[in-house]
């Protein structure tokens, strides 16, 4: 038996009633009218009313194995009418959906052999999570399809948005569709207030404007531009990341700089009160201050705060955070390099000048040289005892040295610490917390983090640990979402097993970890491909870059990049190849293998080259292609072209 239940969502009133041909007829009663009409194959009975607010079909499906339907909305009757009339036979629908069934999975992306499965579960969970946001006409995704906050009075939402799953779930949509993954943005954005934040969450009728969550922002719209090379875009974004950005630094009335409590130039999670407005929801009504900048974290229950005091003067809590200070520097880093594209040279220099000053800062007050890692630090100068996910983000920050992240490193694959079979819990496994709560972020493994660390292990081209931490994460999703088809908010890092809701948006980004092994884009590295030493074949094919299609195929017997169905690139082994540009007059790219390896690489032109590895120049091919052979370790490969052929 299927039930169809009619009703208007939200405020919206109207009326449904059956036809006397057992089609349904919706109207509403707005300002401005809209029609609906639905045909059914098989006809419908009407439970009990067969008119009203809503109205319940009942279909007996014992006889017939499908339920062929045709609904239609707009605001002239006689047009819906006929548009419905048109698609009346279940032949038509049949045909009409086998056609767009075999479009979309022609040109869906997809992962074969190693890491089968990955971009479907990244899409399939995204576009069910998908939602509609009324009065704004737009598509965007929530957290969950259940976490739709209610109104302060308690009445049922419209939309709510959370700042820093919203730009995860951007990343997670441009796997197949850029559009999907700017009107996420656009959502996100515009839910910024005057001064500047984009809240921890806001819905239609209430928010946060006390306080914000990690930026990491800048970040995600670069990376989409560096793969789909939207200008527009950039312009649209540039002034709320902007204005986002100088929020967490601008000056409360007292003079103090917002998130920065006692001045040393380091930030602090943390909550502005007097922006709270007179009607809260019920669950932040009388919350203390420091729970509040807790929220603000992201990271809301982690043992890192425990024991930290919060001021009440300065709003915030009284030790600078590793985390908030490295993804703000990493948000300058991306700024800069967004104002760079778009020509605004003294933005950019600001904001190379400030991460640089933020990375100096990072270096000399978080860095434990005793331990070989960053802790968060007490305002009275101790170091926090506690080791967390968010230590490990001065790598996608590019804070330390190559010396000091290969020393964080070792933290991260001690087994009393972070490594192990799953991996990487939210505190290390050493901590009290772990074995004693071992819930949320106290220990369970949680997708955000476990991306941005993968992130930074790619950033210091520590290409084995992070296909290692692909290949973990990859698994502990695929099996709970192949067997159970949950999308998980997190996983115990003992047994594997899910955690806390069961479905919610952000956990794809596991797979998208292991999609990410064949083809990405980094601020840090650029267009990257290819893997140090598969473990299998696979193959990542119709990835979308610059309007055109892309496949990587890899095995330990070689990579072959193709291009809208050309191959332009093939190695005779495994190696990951990193800055790779590709136009008529220059290619040029960095690899990295840990053999010798032969590269093979077609023109776009006919015509004498110069080969230059390493600055030097090794040989002046002549034709529509070449051969390019280099020894092991870190190269730089450019192919300049000198004279057409053709």
């Amino acid at each position: 038996v299927i039930h169809l239940v009619h009703y208007f969502p939200w405020e919206l009133r109207g009326n449904y009633r059956m036809l006397a041909d057992d089609q349904v007829k919706g109207e509403s009663s707005e300002s401005s009218e809209y029609h609906y009409l639905l045909w059914t194959d098989p006809m419908g009975n009407s439970n009990e009313n067969s008119e009203g607010e809503e109205l319940a079909l009942t279909f007996s499906m014992e006889d017939e194995q499908t339920l062929h339907f045709v609904a239609g909305v707009g605001e002239s009757e006689e047009a819906v009418s006929s548009q419905v009339f048109l698609y009346q036979s279940k032949g038509k629908i049949d045909s009409i959906l086998k056609e767009e069934e075999k479009r979309y999975r022609d040109r869906r992306v997809k992962v074969e052999g190693l890491y089968e499965g990955s971009a479907r579960a990244i899409s399939n969970n995204l576009f069910w999570t998908t939602l509609y946001q009324p009065g704004l006409h737009r598509m965007y995704v929530p957290s969950g399809r259940t976490r739709i906050l209610p109104t302060p009075e308690g009445n049922p939402g419209h939309w709510t948005i959370f700042e820093w799953v919203s730009f995860f779930n951007a990343l997670e949509a441009s796997v197949e569709s850029s559009k999907h993954s700017k009107d996420i943005l656009r959502a996100v954005f515009k839910t910024q207030y005057p001064n500047g934040n984009i809240p921890n969450w806001r819905s239609r009728f209430g928010g946060t404007p006390d306080r914000s969550q990690p930026p990491i922002g800048s970040y995600v719209v670069y990376k989409l531009f560096q793969r789909f090379g939207d200008l527009d875009l950039l312009n649209y974004a540039y002034p709320y990341l902007m204005k986002w950005h100088s929020y967490w630094k601008k000056e409360r009335a007292n003079g103090q700089s917002r998130r920065d409590g006692n001045g040393d130039g380091l930030l602090e999670w943390g909550t502005d009160p007097e922006y709270l407005p007179l009607m809260v929801s019920s669950w932040e009504e009388n919350v203390e201050g420091k729970k509040r900048a807790k929220w603000e974290s992201g990271e809301y229950d982690s043992p890192s705060w425990d024991d930290v005091p919060f001021n009440q003067e300065t709003g915030t809590l009284t030790m600078n955070c590793v985390g908030l200070n490295s993804l703000y520097a990493l948000d300058a880093w991306c700024l800069a390099q967004i104002a760079d594209v778009l020509d605004r040279k003294e933005d950019n220099e600001g904001y190379l000048s400030e991460y640089e000053d933020m990375k100096e800062l990072i270096n000399t007050q978080l860095w434990d040289d005793k331990e070989g890692f960053y802790f968060d630090r007490n305002w009275d100068g101790r170091f926090s005892s506690k080791k967390a996910v968010s230590n490990f983000y001065p790598l996608l920050a590019m804070i330390p040295d190559r010396t000091r992240a290969l020393r964080m490193t070792r933290h991260l694959l001690n087994p009393k610490e972070f490594w192990g079979d799953f991996v990487i819990p939210t505190i290390s496994r050493d901590d009290p917390a772990f074995s004693r709560d071992h819930f949320s972020w106290r220990g369970a493994i949680w997708s955000p983090s476990n991306y941005l660390i993968y992130q930074g292990l790619k950033a210091y081209r520590f290409d084995a640990l992070a296909s290692e931490v692909a290949k973990r994460s990859y698994d502990l999703f695929l099996r709970v979402w192949e067997n159970y088809q949950l999308c998980p908010e997190s996983f115990d890092a003992r047994t594997g097993a899910a955690q806390g809701h069961g479905f919610l948006s952000w956990g794809p980004l596991l797979t998208q970890i292991a999609l990410e092994e064949y083809l990405d884009f980094t601020p840090w590295e650029g267009f990257r491909f290819g893997m140090i030493d598969p473990e299998d074949k696979g193959k990542l094919s119709n990835i979308s870059i610059l309007g055109r299609h892309y496949e990587v195929e890899v095995s330990r017997s070689g990579v072959r990049l193709r291009e809208d169905d050309r191959e332009i690139l093939r190695t005779n082994g495994a190696a990951v190849f990193r800055r790779f540009l590709y136009s008529e007059n220059e290619i040029s790219f960095e690899v990295r293998s840990l053999e010798k390896r032969e590269i093979r690489i077609q023109f776009l032109v006919e015509g004498k080259y110069q080969v230059l590895v390493d600055d030097e120049v090794v040989s002046l091919p002549k034709g529509k292609s070449c051969k390019v052979r280099i020894p092991v370790g870190d190269h730089t490969v450019v192919i300049q072209l000198l004279e057409r052929m053709d």
